[in-house]
């Protein structure tokens, strides 16, 4: 018989909730984990291209055969669990103490806990987000709709395709698009350089000649009774739109493709401060949430490249959820916080206290080549050939290196040359 209290919940089935619940099992907490879908695995279940753990496993797989790893481990260690549970409310009792309501196929049930972990990863920007008007017809679909319709369902959304945006899911769809015989018109980037890793655009685009419009932006959608066209535009160097710049590209299908924003509105309603930046929230080392006793990771707390980042922070926090248990709270320490410097666009943790070695997640504002990335205070420097802002950067200051500044740590990304 399932008990109603644990010491961690996870909220999330895919990569960072199974890492985390597999890593919280192993540290000894007794976890429930709750997945809003019929079956466990999040978004890798649907991607049959390879590219998935390098780093995690070195090993070049699938989303397929790198989740499926995790959903083995995590079913042979016995760890409870409810799929086609649906989270409607979050109570923060107390710091020790979290009330959560699910609706599963029992009913509305609640449950208990220390901790929680939210891994519930992000949603798709949509057309009425980037700005495109013109009629909202039958053939537009958000990268994530047409991959499941294509890799789970088997179904074709058209034959000659636009996709708006170039970050690593659309130059992926592209060339799914491309295999199975479709023809992709044209992929369309608003910035002067394409918003996924460098390999995504090579095997992607170039392997099979799909023109990347950069500096282009789709202002209209047209058509009768379905899609017929799109209109783009050039832009400048503000994002405006040139006039007189003006093409149409004819297609049936729009896949917009226009990046992903981390899912927290349930964090948010029990007063989880958000960083305008990620737009997930702010974090300790920990990866502990303002409220204590509410961890984050994955794609809830920052947007990532690799899904080896995604399970790595999983694993963070389920670290991070057992200190807690142990000590009933996170001890008191003295933070020091991580601000973002010259040529840094966002980065977690926010905060670091000198007792851990810590990874610093980060992303930059504009590709540059030749660079030092900086942090004053602490007198350390990391050289790197290039950045991009698609490309996630990934940097571990140790413990030592921490202690040596005395209340704040400045991140910065500057030229070599």
């Amino acid at each position: 018989m399932m008990t109603t209290k644990y010491d961690s919940i996870i909220i999330g089935g895919g990569p960072a909730g199974l890492a985390a619940a597999i890593k919280a099992k192993e540290l000894g907490l007794n976890v429930l984990l709750l997945e809003n879908r019929d079956v466990l695995g999040g978004i890798p279940l649907q991607c049959l291209h390879p590219g998935f753990g390098l780093h995690y496993f070195k090993e070049d797989l699938t989303g397929t055969e790198f989740i499926y790893r995790f959903i083995d481990k995590f079913q042979k260690m016995g760890i409870e669990y409810f799929t086609n549970a649906h989270l409607t409310e979050i109570e923060n009792i107390s710091d020790t103490e979290k009330r959560i309501k699910v609706i599963t196929s029992k009913g509305l049930q609640t449950f208990t806990a220390k901790t929680i972990i939210y891994a519930t990863g992000a949603r798709e920007r949509h057309l009425y987000e980037i700005g495109v008007t013109g009629k909202r017809l039958p053939g537009i679909f958000t990268a994530g709709e047409a991959q499941t319709m294509m890799d789970v369902y088997g179904i074709m959304p058209g034959k000659e395709i636009v996709i708006v945006g170039s970050g690593d899911v659309g130059l992926i769809m592209a060339r799914r698009f491309a295999l199975e015989g479709a023809t992709v018109k044209a992929v369309i980037e608003l910035m002067p350089f394409p918003g996924g890793l460098t390999r995504n655009v090579v095997q992607c685009l170039d392997d099979f000649g799909i023109p990347l419009y950069l500096s282009h932006a789709v202002t209209r959608v047209e058509g009768d009774s379905t899609v017929e066209k799109v209109i783009i535009s050039e832009v400048n160097e503000r994002l405006e739109i040139k006039e007189g710049t003006e093409k149409e590209i004819k297609c049936d299908t729009v896949v917009v493709a226009a990046g992903l924003v981390p899912y927290i509105k349930i964090l948010e309603k029990i007063g989880v401060v958000k960083d305008q930046a990620t737009r997930g929230p702010i974090v300790n080392e920990y990866l502990e949430t303002l409220i204590p006793g509410v961890f984050t990771a994955g794609n809830a707390l920052v947007i990532n490249d690799l899904v080896d980042h995604v399970v790595e922070q999983g694993e963070l926090a389920a670290f991070g959820a057992s200190e807690f248990v142990k000590n009933e709270g996170i001890p008191t320490r003295k933070w020091k916080r991580v601000f973002r410097g010259r040529n840094v666009r966002l980065l977690v943790p926010h905060y670091v206290s000198g007792e851990n070695d810590v990874i610093i997640y980060a992303r930059v504002s504009r590709p540059m080549n030749k660079v030092k990335v900086r942090f004053p205070e602490i007198n350390k420097e990391v050289r790197l050939p290039v950045v991009k802002p698609a490309e996630m950067i990934s940097i571990k200051l140790k413990k030592e290196e921490i202690q040596r500044a005395v209340d704040r740590i400045t991140m910065e990304v500057l030229s070599n040359e």
